[in-house]
């Protein structure tokens, strides 16, 4: 007689029809006790043999090795054959595991438990084996399976004719195919898998949570398309080392590109991934990404190296001899405490170009940036910096400046002051130029704001603040724009400001629905401020429009403050009806005084009466969204700004529009606010349930009239892309079409043609 297993059984018995269930209690506490034990449970259950059936529960006296909970609709025992016979929605448990069966056979003897019938068996893990047939060890492990489907918790199933399970606890499958994608649509109705990966033979590791698999082939469709030698998946989601598939392009610059890595998983907290890129008409190009996760943060590291022709700085044209090339981009944040964390990133080419000559990023800039912060309830302080690298050609670097350090602290007093809350503000700023204006700033301020609701219902805000300014510049002629400039040496100003803000909502019913109109009036007083004293660096690009119609400085920046009594007025209004929302804004704003030095004219702002702005949005359920801000020019209503973007469509199929055009007539020597049109679209086109057509473009309209820069004739391409593409739950796969219409160096114009593919839960992008 084999060694009996040391489990305890704990039983819930619903219904027994062929023994009594203190007879098949009896039988199961013998088969997982000790023999003293089991005759000491003979005992008793001879004394109540005679009793009506009903639940009961038996535990062996010895300690336990592992705990098994069990219920079935029937229960059997054999005496002379010493098996237990369970029977109709079974179900074991132990600790983390459990079994559900039709079927349940349970030998004392040789202590094997084998379940039968839509078997079903969930690991620690909560990965899922479906059977027909499974046998259990007696440490309540998968042995011996037939028919089997391994469904596992991060998604995907493996499939098997047949599989067995070695002494270490390794489970081998024969015949087997593996796939994430659903068997089942959103009908539930069944349906194929579009990829699988069959294969001879594979292991399945449940200690190391991984699936080997050998003689393996990728399935498209059903037909079989690539080998795939050293496969192997997690069944914890977690990635594992390996081959990444490479993607293909042709591009103008480049010719024809494939690129390949190889993905390292050194560890849970990090991985490195090192690539290269082959290119037909451009030497190859190295590439890795380090990835870490520490305890008190994270950070990620990308690099990027070749050597090719580049463009001449001075020239604008490529040079003859190639030079060694590259990008760099990291980031992270760490969090030192629940109060403190440091925030950073630094993105660096060799050149201008090259970002955009291997379409790696179209940004014409690159900032590096540095924070440490600290944060509680009253209190906020930042102490940070950032570089700027140019990427437009013919923009001189020198200009650019070097934040470092700007600081900004903060604090709210907990009592309040005069009913309203108080918070108190320092900040200073040190900007360094290498050929141009250098500026340091630093200031204190205090503001007081108080806020009530009448007995009408008028939400009232006053605002009080006070603020002392201390600048120092040199360089100052070297800034082209006068206005900016600001007097040399040190410079000082004082700013006060007081306001009143009062909104009235008024509530009905309107249209079937629920409207709210709500008029708002405001009033700003400010002194005198020598605004032209100081530079102007961080307030420059200001334009009258709903965001800041309100604000009590519609200048962007500290640099530059509104001074004057101004009176604002407008109203909001908003409808509500089933499936529809309706927002407006619109609003003017009239100044008792009037000071055109510093709000030129173009901007909205710079008469005593302004520009009227507002905006518009309507929404109808999920299919339409449409907004619409504008700005009319107070003396003939012409479009100064008018801005349009518009969707209407469902997730799959859907257009997108959107269009901006500012004619604002401002004096084309401020550098930092030209007029501009531009229109973008976007479409995509869902057919055969699973496909898509799709486009996109984006179109210069700015004409020599709006810009006397601009050699366009009103209407230039800059990007357009069309495609189609596939998308199921588990596959992605498509072809793409762009055409580049602007060249920029050695990101010559021209078409570009890239072929995407995505398995869900593998190696492939």
């Amino acid at each position: 007689m084999l060694p009996r297993p040391e489990i305890t059984p704990h039983l819930a018995i619903r219904h027994s029809s062929k023994f009594s269930t203190a007879a098949a209690a009896l039988a199961l506490a013998c088969c997982y006790a000790a023999p003293a034990a089991a005759q000491d449970v003979a005992q008793d259950v001879g004394q109540d043999a005679d009793q009506p059936e009903g639940p009961a529960t038996a535990q062996a006296a010895s300690p336990a090795v592992r705990n098994i909970d069990f219920e079935a609709d029937t229960l059997a025992y054999d005496s002379e054959a010493e098996i237990v016979t369970a029977t109709g929605n079974v179900v074991l448990r132990s600790e983390d595991r459990s079994v559900i069966a039709q079927e349940v056979n349970w030998n004392r003897t040789s202590g094997v438990i084998i379940a039968t019938g839509d078997v079903r068996f969930v690991d620690e893990d909560g990965n899922q084996l479906y059977t027909d047939r499974l046998e259990l060890t007696d440490k309540f492990e998968a042995g011996a399976m037939e028919n089997l489907l391994l469904a596992l918790r991060e998604g995907g199933r493996l499939a098997a004719r047949g599989g067995t399970r070695q002494e270490d606890g390794t489970i081998i499958l024969t015949e087997a195919a593996y796939s994430a994608c659903a068997v089942m649509d959103e009908d539930g109705c069944t349906k194929d898998p579009s990829w699988r990966i069959t294969a001879d033979r594979v292991t399945y590791d449940p200690q190391d949570k991984r699936v080997r698999f050998r003689g393996a082939y990728l399935e498209l469709f059903g037909a079989r398309l690539l080998p795939l030698p050293g496969l192997a998946v997690r069944t914890d989601g977690k990635s594992v080392s390996g081959v990444l598939v490479p993607d293909l392009r042709i591009s103008e610059s480049n010719g024809v590109e494939i690129n390949g890595s190889y993905y390292f998983r050194l560890g849970d907290n990090r991985d490195l991934t090192l690539g290269a890129y082959l290119f037909t008409k451009a030497p190859p190009m190295a590439t890795a990404q380090w990835r870490h996760l520490t305890e008190k943060g994270a950070y990620q590291i990308t690099g990027y190296l070749t050597q090719s022709r580049r463009i001449s700085t001075f020239t604008g044209t490529p040079t003859s001899e190639r030079d060694l090339r590259g990008y760099v981009a990291a980031n992270g944040k760490f969090q030192f405490s629940p109060e403190w964390s440091l925030t950073g990133s630094i993105r660096l080419a060799t050149d201008r170009t090259f970002l955009r000559r291997y379409d790696i990023s179209r940004d014409d800039r690159l900032r590096s940036t540095i924070e440490l912060e600290r944060i509680d309830d009253t209190s906020y302080l930042s102490v940070a910096g950032w570089a700027t690298q140019v990427m437009r050609l013919g923009q001189p670097q020198g200009q650019v400046p070097l934040v470092l350090p700007v600081i900004d602290y903060r604090r709210r007093l907990q009592d309040p002051v005069l009913g309203g809350t108080v918070e108190l503000q320092l900040n200073s700023l040190n900007l360094y130029r290498n050929e141009g204006q250098d500026t340091q700033r630093a200031f204190a301020g205090a503001r007081w704001d108080l806020r009530t609701i009448t007995g009408m219902g008028q939400l009232v805000s006053v605002t009080a603040l006070a603020r002392a300014d201390v600048y120092h510049s040199d360089e100052n002629q070297l800034t082209d724009t006068a206005i900016y400039r600001g007097l040399p040496g040190w410079q000082g100003r004082g700013i006060a400001l007081g306001a009143i803000d009062v909104k009235w909502p008024f509530v009905g019913q309107a249209f079937g629905g629920t409207q709210v109109l709500t008029p708002r009036v405001q009033l700003v007083a400010t002194p005198a401020i020598r605004n032209l004293a100081v530079p102007n660096e961080d307030a420059r690009a200001i334009d009258l429009e709903d965001s800041n119609l309100f604000a009590l400085n519609r200048f962007p920046g500290y640099d530059r403050v509104e001074d004057g009594v101004r009176l604002t007025y407008g109203f909001d209004w908003e409808l509500q009806r089933p499936g529809w929302r309706i927002k407006s804004t619109i609003g003017q704003s009239y100044k008792l005084d009037k000071n055109p030095v510093i709000l030129i004219d173009g901007t909205g702002l710079s008469e005593r009466v302004s520009d009227l702005v507002g905006r518009t949005e309507v929404r109808f359920r999920d299919f339409v969204k449409v907004t619409h801000r504008y700005r009319l020019d107070k003396d003939n209503l012409a479009l100064r700004r008018n801005e349009f973007d518009a969707t209407v469509g469902s997730r799959r199929t859907y257009a997108e529009v959107g269009y901006l055009r500012l004619n604002r007539d401002i004096d084309g020597l401020v550098e930092d606010l030209q007029d501009r049109e531009e229109l973008r679209v976007a479409t995509r086109v869902a057919f055969a349930k699973y496909w898509s057509l799709f486009g996109a473009g984006v179109f210069n309209l700015t004409d020599r009239n709006e810009d006397p820069t601009f050699t366009a004739d009103g209407f230039e391409p800059v990007r357009t892309r069309l495609g189609v593409a596939y998308q199921d739950d588990c596959l992605e796969f498509g072809l793409t079409w762009r055409r580049d219409y602007v060249a920029s160096g050695d990101a010559q114009r021209g078409d570009t043609f890239q072929l995407f593919f995505s398995l869900r839960n593998l190696g492939f992008r």
